[in-house]
């Protein structure tokens, strides 16, 4: 398929139809030549004369004769694809519609069905003939349809990746019972955009009239209206969807020097969450400080990624939020709790955040909330204390390696941190220097 697109210059669904009506085709062919040879050897057979003075009493001589090939089911898909009046997209439509032989299907059943199907082909598009193909196939096989809607429910997927400008992108696969119903979805939000029903009801219409003077594109509004239906779907059931932790977007700008309150360290950062959720409050030196509580904001980034926000995102969403000051030392401490509390705070959580980016670990790139934090000094074992300074924020899969395999984590006088390995995988345990993904701290230092 890789080859076909790079030689077609296609798309990869396109590929995908050429290749398997390439395998088709080969299927074809390879039966008809089988068939033509052993037409021709059992011509060649009967033409050979008997042999003159054999004994009586000896049998007939015999040679092997090829067996027959019997054609594939769906060699006539083949035959009018030569021809020409048949598309390739037609001839897809049709072996995928029908379907595989299994114990209840046989190939003679199939043929029956195909050679309907391909009377009524010239008069259906591709979509048209494989809806037609896969109702004949259900009627012929009404036992394989719930191990069919099962293989469908199985399929399905939703996946998210990053594109390199910070954006994300979504692709997904759902079974017809739920795609159906995130169709009816999309129909009632986009309607009036697509020729929908016309409405009689004032409030209806007024909607309506709304949504098709609305500036943005129907592509645009549909995203917004995902991203509003997964809101409201968290806030309503946050435990049940998101477990205990409550989906957030944390956005981070570097206050400026001049604006630092009194009894501020230089080094300050603000934050704001994106989503509404349960965020800390500010402290309490910014709360008796509200003229410098609040400054004019910076541009700044979004947690866990290098992509930038612009001053008026920022304060947009702090109308919503608030802030949360976060302030370190020229060693990075801030909140400190000492051993009055083992688990982190959500404060010192995002102090962490800010501070390390993420995992760590050499060559991990999971963001602050895909981490758990880590005591470098034990809690139990070494009486350690939950202290900024003490705390190093790691994926879970690189929190259990650094546990089981006995690593060690260490913090020098000048506040760097350093990974050690154990003996055996490093008989010199040679200290790997861990350095901070935050690229906010990054640009500021």
């Amino acid at each position: 398929e890789d080859l076909l697109q790079s030689i077609s210059g296609s798309s990869r669904g396109d590929a995908a139809k050429l290749f398997a009506v390439g395998r088709l085709l080969s299927e074809t062919d390879a039966a008809e030549k089988a068939a033509r040879e052993a037409a021709d050897a059992k011509k060649l057979l009967d033409e050979i004369p008997p042999l003159d003075g054999a004994a009586p009493d000896l049998p007939p001589l015999e040679l092997p004769v090829p067996p027959a090939a019997v054609p594939p089911w769906h060699a006539p898909i083949g035959r009018d694809l030569r021809e020409g009046w048949l598309s390739v997209e037609k001839a897809d439509s049709l072996r995928k519609g029908l379907g595989d032989l299994d114990r209840a299907i046989t190939p003679e059943k199939l043929a029956t069905a195909l050679a309907r199907l391909l009377t009524e082909a010239r008069t259906l598009n591709a979509d048209q003939l494989f809806k037609r193909a896969r109702r004949v196939r259900d009627v012929l096989d009404e036992a394989g349809i719930a191990a069919r809607e099962k293989a469908a429910y199985d399929d399905r997927s939703l996946r998210f990746w990053r594109l390199h400008t910070g954006q994300v992108r979504m692709v997904g696969l759902f079974a017809p019972e739920d795609g159906e119903y995130l169709m009816s979805t999309y129909d009632a939000i986009t309607s009036p955009r697509r020729g929908g029903v016309r409405f009689v009801d004032k409030e209806q219409a007024a909607w309506a009239k709304q949504v098709q003077d609305d500036p943005r594109t129907t592509e645009q509004l549909t995203a917004d209206a995902f991203l509003a239906l997964m809101r409201l779907g968290v806030k309503a059931d946050p435990k049940r969807i998101a477990g205990s932790r409550s989906p957030a977007v944390r956005m981070i700008t570097i206050r400026p020097r001049s604006t630092t309150p009194a009894g501020f360290a230089p080094r300050g950062t603000t934050t704001t969450d994106a989503a509404p959720t349960e965020a800390p409050s500010p402290t309490a030196d910014a709360a008796a400080n509200p003229e410098t509580a609040s400054p004019a904001l910076q541009p700044g980034v979004i947690e866990g990624t290098a992509v930038t926000v612009a001053a008026e995102t920022l304060e947009r969403n702090r109308c919503d939020t608030g802030l949360l000051d976060v302030t370190f030392d020229d060693h990075g401490h801030g909140v400190d709790l000492g051993r009055e509390q083992r688990t982190f705070s959500p404060a010192q959580r995002a102090a962490l955040a800010l501070r390390d980016g993420g995992c760590m670990w050499p060559g991990c790139d999971r963001p602050p909330s895909w981490t758990e934090t880590h005591h470098i000094q034990h809690w139990k074992e070494d009486t350690g204390q939950t202290n900024l300074d003490q705390g190093i924020l790691l994926c879970r899969g690189d929190h259990l390696r650094l546990h089981n395999e006995h690593w060690r984590i260490t913090r020098d006088d000048t506040g760097g941190y350093w990974l050690t390995p154990p003996p055996g995988l490093d008989p010199e345990q040679k200290p790997i220097p861990l350095t901070s993904r935050s690229e906010i701290l990054r640009d500021d230092d």
